[in-house]
């Protein structure tokens, strides 16, 4: 089974690093799960040993579906379909962790897409993902650092964030030319209420499609009375957009939307 360049197949051969990434998540015997892209099956199996009440798979390859199907039989059910498509098909009766070594083509638009279903917390209890290392530290990132981007705002807005741990090519098969982490993300408990996810990236899109610029030009972007916005909000127009923290960026969106 030789990995895909076309789908961003990148396997992970190392045991260890598979038993980390399944004991971040603290699976019990209680547990729905969710892996994402399982290829030949290498977490897949180190998910089982803790036996989850159930383990859902989804892999858009035909052939490693096919794979999983011969491997593990009826110890797992397989989604033979593309994440991006389905995600929001699955059955969220109870709160579900979710494990998945993304693609590093299409890892931000998977992230985003979870992001974006309401009462994330009543459906989600964690999410253990690898990233590329260049993305796993932007949605980590906090105002003021170079990394701070709109997969900050975005994530943070819902998510807790954390970085477990970062992880070498040499991990992979075949493998990558740049360093990929392990972030584990909890869905937070309480949030600020926006009318719709697609505001605050169209808002974080404007303002961080010039992002050495000032912010009065996205200002002025979004409000014909951006000044006095401005100035309720406390917002100085001569920042730059890594400048504004996160909560401030939840303020322009709901001022935005009434």
């Amino acid at each position: 089974m030789k990995p895909k360049k076309s789908l961003g197949q990148n396997f992970i051969n190392d045991t260890n690093l598979l038993s980390k990434i399944v004991d971040d998540g603290k699976i019990s015997t209680n547990d729905t799960i969710l892996e994402i892209g399982p290829g030949k099956g290498s977490l897949t199996n180190e998910i089982l040993k803790k036996k989850p009440k159930k383990l859902i798979v989804v892999e858009k390859d035909n052939n490693l579906s096919e794979f999983l199907f011969n491997k593990f039989g009826d110890q797992i059910k397989i989604l033979n379909k593309d994440i991006l498509t389905c995600y929001k098909d699955l059955n969220y009766d109870e709160p579900i962790k979710v494990f998945g070594n993304l693609p590093y083509n299409v890892s931000t638009k998977i992230l985003t897409s979870f992001i974006k279903i309401e009462n994330l917390n009543k459906k989600f209890n964690k999410f253990i993902f690898v990233f590329q290392k260049e993305v796993a530290d932007r949605i980590i990132a906090e105002e003021n650092t170079k990394n701070y981007s709109r997969l900050s705002i975005l994530t943070s807005w819902k998510l807790n964030r954390e970085k477990i741990l970062d992880i070498n090519p040499k991990f992979f098969f075949p493998k990558p030319k740049v360093w990929s982490s392990l972030i584990s993300l909890t869905p937070k408990i309480k949030i600020e209420h926006l009318k719709n996810a697609k505001h605050l990236e169209h808002i974080t899109n404007i303002f961080f499609n010039q992002r050495r610029k000032m912010i009065r030009k996205p200002m002025r972007q979004l409000f014909t009375n951006y000044e006095k916005v401005a100035k309720n909000l406390n917002l100085d127009l001569n920042l730059r957009p890594q400048n504004i923290p996160i909560k401030k960026y939840i303020e322009i969106c709901k001022i935005y939307e009434n």
